[in-house]
């Protein structure tokens, strides 16, 4: 259950990189979708994405929870030593607390907000320079991905948000 924003092509491409059936069911936020009860039962939150495995009858909502139950069920993208699983997962939550948020509200003040707030686009738009910063650095250390020399959950969970940038400032 996901639209067309980062979060939901998070899921996306896990999916697609994991190479698992998969039905997309679209969920309309413009049209509301996302408040109905029927998407509530699913996700209290309201917010996309949400998986439901017909297999285990188990359904996830928020896309790094996702993201760690398709890792978990697979054995892929989460390396095994534990190094680099906490080196993943810090970087995942990076990502969860930091570059979504902040990215999105940079995005959402310089584009969306119905009135230009100096203040808030500034704060974002510095915010989103230090955060690409950060990841600029750590990909120059790693040489290869934001957790290391292995492609992991945290490399899903950061693309999509990147692909905005120049929204972000």
């Amino acid at each position: 259950y996901t639209d067309s924003s980062p979060n939901g092509f998070k899921v996306t491409i896990a999916l697609e990189e994991l190479a698992l059936p998969y039905r997309l069911h679209h969920v309309r936020i413009e049209a509301g979708e996302h408040r109905q009860p029927a998407f509530l039962a699913l996700n209290p939150h309201g917010r996309i994405p949400v998986i439901t495995a017909d297999d285990t009858r188990i359904s996830v909502f928020e896309s790094g929870a996702i993201l760690l139950y398709l890792a978990g069920k697979t054995g892929r993208f989460l390396p095994a030593d534990v190094r680099g699983k906490y080196e993943a997962l810090q970087w995942l939550m990076f990502q969860m607390g930091g570059v979504g948020p902040m990215l999105g509200q940079a995005h959402h003040f310089r584009i969306y907000a119905p009135e230009q707030i100096d203040y808030a686009v500034n704060r974002y738009t510095n915010e989103a320079k230090r955060l690409y910063g950060v990841m600029d650095r750590q990909v120059a250390r790693t040489g290869a991905h934001i957790a290391g020399r292995e492609y992991s959950v945290a490399d899903i969970a950061v693309y999509p948000w990147l692909n905005s940038w120049n929204n972000q400032g």
